[in-house]
Order: C-alpha cells, then sequence, then structure tokens
C-alpha cells in the first residue's frame, strides 16, 4: 500500500540521545561518538579524493562512507521508536539526516511491508551538503553528486528491513536539475543491479594493495617465528619491550621468571618461549601450583612410586618427568611448600629428582619457565620463599604490563575475541559501537586481558546477530562493575535550539549546604570524604569513582595525589 501525507515521528526521542560533553570534548549521538567538521574540510578532502583517485573510484569510496554510517543509524532507529509504526519508525532514518545537517528529507511515498517482502520509497533532498560542496569546489557535475547520501539510504534501508534495497539518484541538482529526488526498491527490481553493488565493495586497487601488504607480512612473519608460535597481540610499547625480552631469551636454557598481574597472559607467552627454543618438538607441560593442595604438590610435580602412602596403588609420573624434553610452566610459583622448593632447587642446580617413596635418583632434561603476580623478593624477606631458589629462577625476569597500561591494545584485543566468538557462537554482529569502544578503553581491568576477553564473549552472546555490540551488553551494571559515563552532559533544546545542562533538585543541594555551613564543616574535609566514600562504591577503581564523582579519571586522580601529599 502506498503511503500518503507521511509523517517523521516525535524529534525529541532523537534530541535526547544527543549529547554534549565539552568538558571531555566528546559529543555522543545514543552509542555513536559523533564530531561537528566544517563543510570546507569535507570539500577539500573530497576535492583530493577525486584528484588522487579518479571520479569513478572516489564516487564509490564516498558511497562506502555513507553505507557504514547508514548501518549503525539503522540499528540505534530500532531503538528510538520502538512503538511507533512500521513506516514512522522507518523514517528516523531520514530524520537522522537532516539532524546531522546532511540535507532536509522530504518523504513522498512509501510502501512499507515486509512480510511479503515488498519495499517502494521516493524521497526529495533539499540543501544537499554535497550539492554544496560541488557548487563551491567542483562546479557542475555530469552526473547525481549526492554520493553519500545516497550510501546512507541504501544502508539504513536494508539494514533495518532486513532486505536488500537500493536507491537511485534520478535528479540532483548537482548536475544541473531542479531537485535531489530519490527512489527506493528491492535490489533485484533494478535491471543494474549487480553493477551498482560494486560502488559497495573495496576498490579492486585498494584490495590489490592489502593483499600485497598482507603477503610481505605473512612472509616477514614466516621468516622471523615458526608457524606454530601462539597469537600475541599487542602493539603498546610495554607489550612489545617485554616480547622482545621474551623472544631474546627464548632460544636459550635458561630459567625464566615472568611476573604480571592475574590475566596477562603469562601461560600464553611461556608457550612462546616453547614454540621458539630448540626443545620445541617436545612437550609443554603447564602447572597452576596455587591450584593443587599443599600435601599434593610434590607427587604432582616430582611423580610418586607405587606403595609411597596408603592410595599410591601405582607408580605415577610428575610433570617434570612428562616435561623431560621440552618445558616445565610453574605458574603461582611463589605457593609452592617449603619441601617442594626444595625439591625445585636441586632439579634447577642438578637436573636430578626422586619421586615420592622412592630412593633412586633421575636424571630429568627440562626447561623450567615460572610465573607469579606476588612480590617473590619480599615473599623472601618474610621467609615464605628460599632466597637460593629466587635467584636461581630470577636468572632472566620479564615484567608482563598490565591491560590498563596497553591502552592503545584494548580495541585490537576486544576485536580479535569478538571475531573469535562470533565463529564460535555462530552469531556475526558488526562490530562495537563508538561508545561500547569509549567504555572499553575507560575501564581500567583489574583482571586484564581474560577480564576482557570474558567481557566480549558475553556481549557477543547477549548481542543480536546482525547488531551492534553496545556498552550495556557489554558490562554487567547489576553488580556495579561498570556504569558507564556520568559526568555532566549537555543537550540540545529541541525548541530553542540550545545546548542546555540537565538542571539538578537545588533545593535538596541547598538544604545540604545550609547543614554544612551551619556545621563549619571545612570545603577540603568534604572533598575528602566525597572522594573517600566515592572509592569504597566502586571497590577503590578510580575510573568508577570518577564517574559517580562526575569527574574525568586524571581529574580525580590529581585529587587523590594532592590528598595524600596533605595527609603526609
Amino acid at each position: 500500500m502506498r503511503t500518503h501525507h507521511l509523517e517523521f515521528p516525535d524529534l525529541k526521542h532523537l534530541i535526547e540521545t544527543l549529547e554534549f560533553k565539552p568538558e571531555e570534548g566528546k559529543i555522543w549521538l545514543a552509542e555513536q561518538r559523533t564530531v561537528l567538521m566544517g563543510l570546507g574540510a569535507l570539500s577539500s578532502f573530497r576535492k583530493e579524493i577525486i584528484t588522487t583517485l579518479g571520479m569513478a573510484r572516489a564516487k564509490g569510496f564516498f558511497m562506502r562512507l555513507g553505507y557504514y554510517s547508514g548501518m549503525r543509524d539503522a540499528d540505534l532507529a530500532k531503538k528510538i521508536n520502538p512503538h511507533a509504526s512500521p513506516e514512522q519508525a522507518f523514517l528516523t532514518g531520514p530524520q537522522l539526516h537532516s539532524l546531522r545537517g546532511m540535507v532536509k528529507v522530504i518523504p513522498k511515498a512509501l510502501e512499507y511491508d515486509l512480510q511479503n517482502k515488498h519495499f517502494y520509497a521516493e524521497f526529495e533532498w533539499i540543501d544537499s551538503f554535497e550539492v554544496e560542496i560541488c557548487r563551491t569546489t567542483l562546479g557542475q557535475l555530469k552526473e547525481p553528486a549526492c554520493w553519500m547520501l545516497l550510501g546512507y539510504a541504501c544502508a539504513y534501508s536494508s539494514y533495518y528491513s532486513g532486505l536488500d534495497i537500493q536507491f537511485r539518484e534520478l535528479t540532483c541538482k548537482g548536475q544541473g536539475d531542479p531537485a535531489c529526488t530519490i527512489v527506493g526498491k528491492l535490489a533485484n527490481e533494478w535491471p543494474d543491479h549487480e553493477e551498482f553493488s560494486r560502488f559497495f565493495r573495496e576498490a579492486p586497487l585498494i584490495d590489490e594493495l592489502y593483499e600485497l601488504q598482507a603477503r610481505i607480512a605473512d612472509l616477514e612473519q614466516s621468516l622471523e617465528y615458526p608457524d606454530n608460535l601462539p597469537k600475541t597481540l599487542g602493539e603498546a610499547p610495554p607489550f612489545t619491550s617485554a616480547l622482545a625480552m621474551i623472544d631474546k631469551g627464548a632460544n636459550s636454557d635458561v630459567t625464566m621468571l615472568l611476573i604480571g598481574e592475574t590475566g596477562t597472559g603469562k601461560e600464553v607467552l611461556a608457550r612462546r618461549v616453547h614454540s621458539m627454543s630448540q626443545r620445541k618438538e617436545g612437550p609443554f607441560v603447564a602447572v597452576n601450583c596455587a591450584a593443587i593442595p599443599s600435601e599434593l604438590i610434590e607427587s604432582e610435580l616430582f611423580g610418586v612410586e607405587k606403595g609411597a602412602y596408603t592410595g599410591a596403588i601405582k607408580t605415577r609420573l610428575g610433570r617434570f618427568e612428562r616435561a623431560h624434553g621440552g618445558t616445565l610452566f610453574l605458574d603461582e610459583v611463589i605457593e609452592l611448600s617449603p619441601r617442594a622448593q626444595a625439591a625445585l632447587l636441586r632439579v634447577i642446580q642438578e637436573g636430578e629428582l626422586e619421586r615420592v617413596g622412592d630412593e633412586k635418583t633421575r636424571h630429568i632434561d627440562v626447561r623450567i619457565v615460572t610465573a607469579t603476580n606476588e612480590n617473590l623478593a619480599e615473599a623472601v624477606k618474610q621467609g615464605k620463599f628460599r632466597s637460593d631458589l629466587f635467584y636461581r629462577i630470577n636468572a632472566y625476569m620479564v615484567v608482563i604490563p598490565p591491560l590498563r597500561e596497553r591502552q592503545n591494545d584494548i580495541s585490537l584485543l576486544a576485536e580479535h575475541f569478538r571475531n573469535k566468538y562470533e565463529k564460535r557462537y555462530k552469531s556475526p554482529t558488526l562490530g562495537f559501537t563508538d561508545r561500547a569502544l569509549a567504555a572499553l578503553q575507560d575501564y581500567e581491568w583489574p583482571g586484564n586481558i581474560r577480564e576482557l576477553e570474558n567481557c566480549v564473549e558475553r556481549g557477543v552472546i547477549i548481542t543480536e546477530a546482525g547488531h551492534f555490540i553496545t556498552e550495556q551488553n557489554l558490562f554487567s551494571t547489576k553488580f556495579g562493575i561498570y556504569q558507564g559515563e556520568s559526568s555532566p552532559s549537555q543537550r540540545l533544546n529541541q525548541d530553542s535550539g540550545q545546548l542546555e545542562t540537565p538542571v539538578q533538585d537545588t533545593d535538596f543541594l541547598s538544604s545540604i549546604a545550609d547543614q554544612l555551613i551551619e556545621q563549619a564543616i571545612d570545603l577540603e574535609i568534604l572533598e575528602k570524604v566525597l572522594i573517600e566514600k566515592a572509592m569504597q562504591k566502586s571497590s577503590n577503581n578510580i575510573a568508577a569513582a570518577a564517574r559517580l564523582l562526575g569527574l574525568t579519571r586524571p581529574a580525580l586522580s590529581y585529587r587523590l595525589k594532592r590528598s595524600l601529599q596533605t595527609s603526609q
């Protein structure tokens, strides 16, 4: 059924998603981080792209740019007006076009019937920003000029409806027509739909360059590392420095000590040491010393002879013998009992061991990599760890940085885990929203890479296939793990067009202020108490406490340091 007298949904639903946060230098449109950029810069950019790539390639480039934007807006539109009629809800996309300042959209006709897989739409565009670019920098074209807008319309309609929809700009002011008009219908109803689809694929030249670049990278890696090298992702300087240390020491037999917090990937790096060593054809055996009861640790590590104790009904090899000719990784080595520490020292010094309940000495050839998340030097001072063993395993120490010191790697790792779990659960998403990526960057990750992986897995499971992973899908707010941004934001007033800061309950605040003044409470003490309470509520997570107080993380860090200096 063709729909006339089309009306846009109430704009207030969209306005409410628009947040201006000048103190943070951010503008948010729901989950999307948005940038205000002058048309002059876009004009220069468009002209340079056309000059560099040629008209046809440039058209494809800008259509894809609009396509990516429309794809994200389709996900947003589904959530903005869930109770509107199908036609009205669909018109949120054209409304977003207008809100972004790209073009004024006038709907002329819309036939929207998902059940019967039918779609037809006509729109008129007024004051297109792309037409204005043509007028100011390029002059009149010989073809329609609204490439980004057209790409947006195709992607928005397709992702919103779940149908393959294409639009054509039949008339355009950029080529001298009196108005810009577009018509959209199912892709297969256009005779040239296959040729048109090529605009939404990466240009062949770009594909070739990427393919050559990938081949070169593969060749370089195959020359430098073995094929079975464990995957280690990271570009942050603290991590690459640690990785360089590991790679330099891997090909020796030196006992290596990896120090890092829980979840930083110590076992993955230990496997890397093994894979790059001359022992790579031998076994790799990993032991978490903290997971084995103290009374069983010796028999687990060094083996047990039949009849050594009640229940030892047969001889059993220990982890050292299983690792013979290869590498043994001892995680949480600080948890070893005093007897186990003495036996480990003997293995390192003499290459010998005795099974529990046996007097026969056995020669063992094994490379040992140890790890801990605690301060071993302090444990030596406290008498919890043997000093002679510490000096032996500390021959080659590598410190693994926590994830909070690898800010540049967070998005890289998140994308890696997203791809991993999308394949596992056969549930492809459209990626992370801008706000979700910002939340990942802002969080301190006390559980490091392991916590990030669990977080992304949760996001993939919760997110419906074909949708973006949002901040809410990543983090559990029920237990206060992450509360999102809470610093003051300004919103756009629909009537005045002005930015306004939401008004807080001034009467309540005034009442509190009166009580504080009457009791002569010092301002510095008040600030200190507020900060302490916020830190308590956030389990000493600085980023979370900053959000509770409406501050940025650096601002709260400064106040905490100042408070510490004052108390001293």
